[in-house]
């Protein structure tokens, strides 16, 4: 169990957006984050708190997942809000926002009562469209007042008319509008991209076209509409990133965490993570996006959390729902792609899944101040996995779950009780 106060000796140290990483001692009581100051002489400290030496761990505002899906909050059997809870706490991620798509659809005011207890953020995107077909606009004004945080489409664009109309109305003001630039209709129902790996494995394919045409359509609705605070969700394809940079209004967009680990020809036809909306493209469309996230471009990395059960795991691929779930490996997976492959300063790594996704929703970039619970300890060389005291989903579609093994883990969090914390073993004077 974790001391009532801990003082983290020199701990790597990611305060805020725009920030340097440094080294700091840092104080916690309970779970809130006491002080911050300058590594002191170990010699001549006289901290009253328990001492934890903390050189390797890195100490910064919890992850923010920006999109995902819980299609029965209450009864579901691959996922629960009581389950998501705990994966979300366990991966370090402190504030999900979740999309309107459910059993229950949330169109209507009294569908967003769902909460989580603080200091974690539940927030929930209100529906465009009355259940989300595309045929009648959602009451927007109502769903904000209810508390949504922006208004979301479905898996496909709307209809361009029902979609302008909704701009039109401007009834979200400033809220943010997250469309995906997909066309079902375009996709020959192929459940990976159009790409030579894909041809050469047989397996049916979907043009980048379903994605490009689209995202087209909504590139010249931005231009038209500068104030429609669009956003584009789950950018897949480099034919998108081509065209988001050619662009003269490049609304924020984002991208799931696994397009950036996972191409069609890296991928074991045995294992979890092929049946994905948007599908995964070749090599090519993975390297422009990991490079368009580095240089800004893509402005978050949303985990897409969609939890299948062990039933509908076993079914053929073409037959079952699309999607992948495990917010417990998002971060150790993309430190050891993006930080130790490539090379990415840890800023730029919590700029991805932190600080851009707040700006995203709209919200205030998550800082470390005195008073917050709002902080991870991440340990970069712990051992990490699917056991259930790492990753507590219910869901049965996590990927890499039978792979290697992974390293990386959050040692402990504000938003985490403290007799859950694996903090390093303690010194007393």
């Amino acid at each position: 169990m974790a001391p009532a106060s801990v003082l983290l000796r020199q701990v790597n140290l990611l305060e805020g957006p725009e920030q340097a990483a440094g080294t700091a001692d840092v104080r916690i009581e309970g779970s809130r984050l006491v002080s911050i100051s300058a590594p002191a002489d170990a010699a001549a400290a006289t901290a009253e708190a328990p001492v934890i030496q903390a050189e390797g761990l890195w100490l910064a505002p919890g992850l923010v997942d920006p999109h995902s899906v819980l299609r029965d909050p209450r009864l579901g059997r691959a996922e629960t809000l009581s389950s998501l809870a705990e994966a979300a706490r366990a991966g370090g991620y402190g504030t999900v926002a979740l999309l309107p798509w459910g059993e229950i659809w949330r169109d209507r005011p009294e569908a967003l009562a769902l909460a989580w207890p603080e200091p974690m953020r539940l927030l929930l995107w209100g529906s465009f469209s009355l259940a989300g077909a595309d045929r009648e606009l959602a009451p927007h004004a109502d769903l904000l007042a209810a508390g949504a945080c922006g208004i979301a489409a479905g898996a496909a664009i709307p209809p361009l008319a029902l979609l302008e109309r909704g701009l039109q109305l401007g009834e979200m003001g400033r809220c943010p509008v997250l469309v995906a630039p997909r066309d079902g209709g375009l996709s020959r129902e192929g459940f990976v991209r159009e790409c030579v790996e894909a041809l050469r494995s047989g397996w049916p394919v979907d043009p980048a076209l379903s994605e490009v045409l689209p995202l087209q359509a909504l590139l010249t609705l931005a231009d038209a509409l500068p104030e429609a605070p669009l956003r584009l969700m789950n950018l897949s394809t480099a034919g998108a990133v081509e065209r988001l940079r050619a662009a003269a209004v490049a609304p924020p967009a984002s991208v799931s965490w696994w397009h950036l680990l996972a191409d069609c020809g890296r991928l074991d036809p045995g294992t979890e993570g092929w049946r994905l909306v948007p599908p995964l493209g070749g090599p090519r469309d993975r390297e422009a996006l990991i490079g368009a996230l580095a240089e800004g471009l893509i402005s978050a990395v949303a985990v897409q959390h969609e939890a299948l059960d062990a039933e509908e795991r076993l079914l053929p691929l073409d037959q079952r729902r699309a999607g992948i779930a495990g917010h417990g490996m998002v971060l150790p997976r993309l430190w050891q792609e993006l930080v130790v492959a490539r090379g990415w300063p840890v800023a730029q790594l919590w700029q991805a899944l932190c600080w851009g996704p707040c700006r995203f929703l709209g919200l205030e970039a998550s800082t470390l101040t005195p008073g917050s619970r709002d902080w991870i300890l991440f340990d970069p060389a712990a051992a990490a996995g699917f056991a259930d005291q790492v990753d507590p989903s219910l869901a049965a579609n996590r990927p890499d779950e039978h792979g290697p093994p992974a390293t990386g883990r959050v040692l402990a969090a504000g938003f985490r009780a403290p007799d859950t914390w694996e903090l390093p073993a303690i010194r007393r004077h």
